[in-house]
C-alpha cells in the first residue's frame, strides 16, 4: 500500500502528527522500533516520571505535614515496588489510549526500525527478522533522543544509570550521585530525596536549571538543599568506577583543580542532556547530513534538504520538550495540506516537575539585558499567598518582565505550587500581547496561587502589589 505521508517514530511528535495527518485527509503510516507506542515521553519519561514524582510527594507529605494537618500514620513505610507498579500501570493505560487514536484515525501501525531506501521508500525490520517496505509520498522524521553518556562514565545499566533505569529501581537507594543540574536529574533526584535516599548533585556550570531565569535557580535550589538535596557546583566528574554493589564518583573543582571530591555510593545517574536519535535510519540513503550535534537541519517549513523529508521535535534544533514536538507535528501536518499554521518558539513554556514546580515561557531577565531591551521587573512570593498559607505550600515566587516603556509582558518565571498549570495563563496573554496591566487588571479566584501572578503584574506594570 501507498502512503501519503509516513510518521518515523510515534512518541508525541510523532502520534500527534500522524493524527492531524489523517484528521486532514492524507493516508498515513506510523513505524515504531519498540513494540509498544509512545516513545520516550510515554514509555521512560515525562509519563513514568511524574508518576514516580506524584507517589514520592505524597509519601514526603505523610512523613513530614500530615501531623501539622492533623492526620496521624503510625508505620508509615516506602512500598517501592508497589510505586513502580502503579507507575508501569499508568504507563500502559497511555500506550492503550495511543493505540486507540491510532485505530481511531484508521493510521496504520507498523512495529520495527524504520530506515530509508530511498525518499519514497521505507524499510522497516521487525525484532523476529522480518522486513517489509512501504512506499510513502512524504515522511516526517520523529525518532527523538537518547540520554548522552560517556563512555569515560561506564555506564552499565546496574550502577551507573540514565534516568530510564532510575524509574525501575526496586529498593530505595541509600545514597545516589546525580551528574547534572539540569531538568531530567533535578526530578529524578527529588524522587528519591524524598524517599530517604542522600542525594548529592554534581553541577558542572555555576547554577542549576542554568537555561531557566537566575531567579528560579536561586529559589528552587533554596527549596531542594531544604529538602536534604546537596549541591557541588562547578565541578566536574573526572572517574566513574562502578563495581557490583557500589559506584565510585570523582569530581574536581573548576575553580580550583587541586580541590577534589570523592563519593562511595549506591548509584550514580548520569543526566547531562541528551542526543538526537537517528542510528541506523538510513539518512545517508537520501541525502541527509546531519550537524555537529547530530541534529536534523530543516527550513522554516521543518522540511530538510530533501523536498517531502520533514523532521520535527528532538531530531531538530530547539528545546527537547514534548509539547514542542506537539506543536511541530501539528504544524508539519497543516503545511503538507496547504495551511499556514504558526508555531512562536519564544512562547513556548519550559516545566520542572520538582515540588514546587518551576515554570517559565518568554524571556528570562538575563536575555532581556544581553539584548538591551528595557523591562521592569514585578517578584510576589507564595509565602505572602492566603491560598498559599493554607495548603503548607510556601516556598516560591512569581516574576513578571514587563517592557518598561510599552508595559508588554515579555517573561513569566514561577517556582511554587501548581506552577506548570499557572503558567498557560501567562502563554495565553502573551499569545495576545497583552501588558502587565492587562493581567493585573484581570479577577483571579480568591484563594488561589494564580492571585501571584496577578500581584506580580501590579509589581511589574506600577510597583503596586496589594498584598506585599
Amino acid at each position: 500500500m501507498k502512503y501519503d505521508v509516513t510518521v518515523i517514530g510515534s512518541g508525541p511528535g510523532g502520534y500527534v502528527a500522524a493524527i492531524r495527518c489523517a484528521q486532514l485527509g492524507l493516508r498515513t503510516a506510523i513505524i515504531e522500533r519498540y513494540p509498544v507506542l509512545g516513545g520516550t515521553c510515554l514509555n521512560v519519561g515525562c509519563i513514568p516520571s511524574k508518576a514516580l514524582l506524584d507517589s514520592s510527594e505524597h509519601y514526603h507529605n505523610a512523613h513530614s505535614t500530615f501531623k501539622t494537618h492533623g492526620i496521624d500514620i503510625k508505620d508509615l513505610k516506602v512500598n517501592l515496588p508497589q510505586m513502580i507498579s502503579r507507575k508501569n500501570d499508568v504507563v500502559l493505560d497511555n500506550n492503550k489510549g495511543v493505540e486507540f487514536l491510532m485505530k481511531k484515525n484508521k493510521i496504520d501501525v507498523f512495529h520495527g526500525h524504520g530506515s530509508f531506501v530511498n525518499k519514497n521508500r521505507i524499510s522497516v525490520a521487525g525484532t523476529g527478522g522480518s522486513n517489509e517496505e512501504i512506499e510513502t509520498e512524504r515522511v516526517i522524521i520523529a525518532t527523538g533522543s537518547k540520554p548522552i553518556v560517556p563512555a569515560s562514565f561506564n555506564y552499565d545499566k546496574k550502577r551507573v544509570i540514565t534516568s530510564t533505569e532510575a524509574l525501575n529501581i526496586e529498593k530505595v537507594p541509600g545514597s545516589m550521585i546525580v551528574i547534572g543540574g539540569g531538568v531530567i536529574g533535578l526530578e529524578l533526584g527529588s524522587v528519591y530525596a524524598r524517599l530517604g535516599t542522600e542525594v548529592t548533585v554534581v553541577e558542572y556550570l555555576d547554577r542549576i536549571i542554568a537555561t531557566m531565569d537566575a531567579d528560579c535557580s536561586r529559589e528552587l535550589m533554596k527549596s531542594m538543599k531544604n529538602l536534604g538535596v546537596k549541591f557541588h557546583l562547578r565541578h566536574a566528574v573526572t572517574e566513574v568506577t562502578p563495581t557490583k554493589s557500589k559506584v565510585k564518583v570523582v569530581a574536581k573543582s573548576r575553580d580550583d583543580e587541586s580541590k577534589t571530591l570523592s563519593w562511595d555510593v549506591d548509584y550514580c545517574l548520569v543526566a547531562i542532556g541528551r542526543r538526537p536519535y537517528t542510528d541506523k535510519l538510513g539518512l545517508e540513503n537520501i541525502g541527509i547530513t546531519p550537524d555537529e550535534k547530530g541534529r536534523i537541519p530543516v527550513d522554516s517549513h521543518l522540511q530538510t534538504s530533501v523536498p517531502g523529508i520533514y523532521a520535527i521535535g528532538d531530531v531538530i534544533q530547539g528545546a527537547m520538550l514534548a509539547h514542542k514536538a506537539e506543536e511541530e507535528g501539528v504544524f508539519v501536518a497543516e503545511v503538507m495540506s496547504g495551511q499556514k499554521p504558526h508555531i512562536n518558539y519564544n512562547l513556548i513554556p519550559g516545566v520542572v516537575y520538582t515540588w514546587p514546580e518551576v515554570a517559565s515561557v518568554g524571556y528570562t531577565e538575563e536575555q532581556l539585558k544581553e539584548m538591551g531591551i528595557p523591562y521592569k521587573p514585578g517578584k510576589f512570593p507564595f509565602r505572602a499567598l492566603g491560598r498559599a498559607r493554607a495548603s503548607m505550600d510556601l516556598d516560591g515566587m512569581v516574576k513578571v518582565l514587563a517592557h518598561k516603556e510599552t508595559d508588554e509582558i515579555l517573561g513569566v518565571h514561577i517556582v511554587g505550587a501548581r506552577a506548570a498549570d499557572m503558567i498557560a495563563e501567562a502563554v495565553a496573554l502573551m499569545e495576545f500581547r497583552a501588558s502587565a496591566e492587562d493581567a493585573a487588571r484581570m479577577s483571579h479566584a480568591h484563594p488561589t496561587y494564580t492571585e501571584a501572578f496577578k500581584e506580580a503584574s501590579l509589581a511589574a506594570t506600577a510597583n503596586r502589589p496589594l498584598h506585599l
